[in-house]
């Protein structure tokens, strides 16, 4: 018997003017079935591209977006924010938090929820507060020798002090007691001012960095993010004020499943939210170097293989669908 090949061109999720979006992007792959999709869904909506200045508008306009989304009638669960590489929304997750809207992840850790994030912030958190003690361990126990022994009694006398020049010197803590004195004596005088005292307390972190994480070199590229997030806050108090943070060691993996009758938006990777839909899509960074992702376009072969996963973040919206372009990165 002769093979036969019928070709499902039928699309009921999405509406026909981002179906025409999407079917422009993937016709100009060099590897593909042959085929355009369609719908019976009509609209008179247009597909968008939003250029905004930077990441951090970016995220300002999402957040935005959903409310107004919300008060529409739309829950926030049937929108969702889709980008190439976890680490793209974290600007959006800090604009998020600090707005007080509840979201959940998928395809990596949250951005706040990052070991070497919460130890940065925590080290701010001590120089804001020395008597903050759920800060104060997590900062030393991040030196060499000092385990939960030792920091309990360094933060005792921070209790009955406040200054950590009255501390003697741990027993094998060497020459990183030192630096973490004179680094943290400055984060509280406010020598450098905001938002350097970001950077004065990521190159004081760096080390130790180096020396517990092996993928170091990925950790530090959020954390110059990070830095960036912070200098759209006029001061170290607000910043830290309104990310309202969780206890260091309370992630959202300790959490129970949500209640059927919570809401929240959707932020995921691309790659996972292939099979789902929503009915309106955000899709962060569509730029050279976000997406397409800057290590992925060697070949040809790779560079269809972004090219089909922008179509399918395109075909995940039913009825709005916003394509991010900000027009400035910071580099570093």
């Amino acid at each position: 018997r002769d093979l036969v090949t019928v070709v499902l061109t039928n699309n009921y999720r999405s509406t026909q003017p981002i179906l025409a979006a999407a079917n422009a992007v993937i016709g100009e792959a060099a590897e593909r079935f042959t085929k355009n999709l369609w719908t019976e869904r009509t609209s008179s909506l247009l597909p968008q591209i939003v250029s905004v200045r930077d990441e951090n508008d970016q995220a300002r306009f999402i957040a935005d977006a959903v409310l107004e989304g919300r008060e529409r009638g739309m829950a926030l669960k049937d929108q969702a924010v889709l980008f190439r590489t976890s680490h793209h929304s974290g600007p959006v997750e800090v604009e998020l938090t600090r707005r007080n809207i509840p979201f959940r992840k998928f395809g990596g850790l949250k951005f706040l929820d990052s070991a070497h994030v919460k130890d940065l912030l925590a080290l701010l958190r001590l120089a804001e507060n020395p008597r903050d003690r759920v800060a104060g361990f997590r900062v030393l126990q991040l030196l060499p020798g000092l385990g939960p022994t030792s920091a309990g009694r360094v933060l005792d006398v921070l209790d009955r002090t406040g200054s950590l020049a009255t501390v003697p010197a741990p027993p094998r803590s060497g020459e990183d007691w030192h630096g973490f004195v004179v680094a943290l004596e400055n984060l509280r005088a406010k020598r450098s001012g905001w938002p350097a005292e970001m950077e004065a307390a990521r190159l004081w972190y760096q080390p130790h960095l180096d020396r517990i994480h092996e993928d170091a070199s990925a950790r530090q590229a959020d954390l110059v993010q990070l830095e960036q997030i912070a200098a759209g806050y006029p001061s170290r108090t607000r910043f830290l004020t309104e990310l309202t943070l969780d206890p260091p060691d309370a992630t959202s993996d300790h959490a129970g499943p949500p209640h059927r009758d919570e809401d929240y938006l959707i932020l995921s990777t691309i790659h996972s939210a292939k099979g789902q839909e929503w009915k309106s899509v955000f899709v962060l960074n569509a730029v050279d170097g976000c997406i397409p992702s800057d290590l992925a376009t060697g070949t040809g072969r790779e560079i269809d293989e972004e090219r089909r996963l922008f179509y399918v973040a395109m075909t995940r919206a039913r009825d709005e669908l916003r394509i991010m372009t900000p027009l400035r990165f910071y580099v570093h």
